[in-house]
């Protein structure tokens, strides 16, 4: 577990130092749990994943987070080697195998396998895909719904789907690492991250959303991560809240909205309270981020009741 302020940071739990993980089929204590250093992924990030929560004994949106990950999957022609079926049946297992019931968060991992030598050409392969699946109890930290997040722009700009297209959950993050990087040496929390013609288009590993006026704007989802939780915080917005819009908008925009927060897996809804140096509306979560929060969590627990 760690201290440090982020979309990322949770409250964790004993339970996990003796967590088993899934390999391959079989459960390995992750003390002990390894691959390959010839496995694709190890050798150059080749390979896919998928960000999962387990609630009251559910998957939240499992078939959206299978359909992400075939697709990826086929995007990269990369065989699986399973059924959509056996994989969630293996992610269940995993959850069942800890006694994780709730407040668990799964990491899937998946790879091309194992090569016969450390290169790049797929059809190097000694093995079919090397699949593993890390199951944790996580309640995302409390703290931040009473501070919120700083954020500081970074100079790397997110990627264009000719080049490398965000909404494939690849392994490969480098320049999204390089962007946290940046602004953890800024004194920020997370990295917000412009397009190439520099609008607003993401964080390093969370989807970005501002209000101004009552309504919520977020970037159009080009240069953006397919974002499963920012999909449905869009909706129930429109549906419950006001007007949601998905649209170009610049940093001077930014810096002037009324609030901001940013969305993923794990956090669900994390207030946003400084942007560059910048106070976001009266430098605390606003009153329509907690709204959507609650909104957002009593439709989780009526998903998964």
């Amino acid at each position: 577990m760690t201290s440090a302020s982020s979309a990322q940071a949770y409250d964790g739990d004993p339970r996990n130092d003796d967590a088993l993980v899934y390999v391959n089929g079989e459960f390995v204590h992750r003390d002990k749990a390894s691959v390959s250093i010839f496995d694709a992924g190890f050798v150059l990030g080749d390979g896919i994943w998928e960000g999962l929560r387990l609630v009251n004994g559910k998957l939240l949106s499992l078939d959206l987070h299978m359909d992400r990950l075939f697709e990826g999957a086929r995007a990269i022609s990369l065989d699986i080697g399973m059924t959509r079926e056996e994989v969630a049946q293996a992610v269940l297992d995993t959850c069942a195998k800890n006694g994780f019931t709730d407040d668990t968060h799964i990491r899937l991992m998946i790879t091309r396998g194992r090569k016969t030598t450390p290169n790049q050409d797929p059809r190097f392969m000694a093995s079919g895909a090397t699949v593993v699946i890390v199951a944790e109890l996580k309640k995302p930290r409390a703290t931040f719904a009473e501070k919120g997040l700083t954020l500081f722009t970074s100079t790397f700009r997110c990627s264009t789907p000719d080049v490398f297209d965000l909404r494939l959950n690849s392994h490969s993050r480098l320049n999204l690492i390089q962007a946290l990087i940046q602004a953890i040496a800024a004194g920020g929390d997370e990295a917000l991250m412009l397009d190439q013609r520099g609008m607003v288009a993401s964080c390093n590993s969370t989807n970005f959303f501002i209000v101004r006026k009552g309504e919520l704007w977020t970037s159009p989802g080009l240069y953006s991560f397919n974002g499963i939780t920012r999909g449905h915080v869009f909706d129930l917005w429109g549906e419950r809240i006001g007007k949601a819009q998905m649209k170009d908008f610049t940093l001077a925009q930014t810096y002037s909205a009324d609030e901001a927060f940013v969305t993923g897996t794990l956090g669900g809804i994390t207030p946003v309270t400084k942007i560059d140096g910048h106070i976001i509306g009266d430098g605390k979560p606003g009153p329509m981020t907690r709204e959507a929060t609650k909104v957002y969590w009593d439709w989780v627990r009526s998903s998964c009741a």
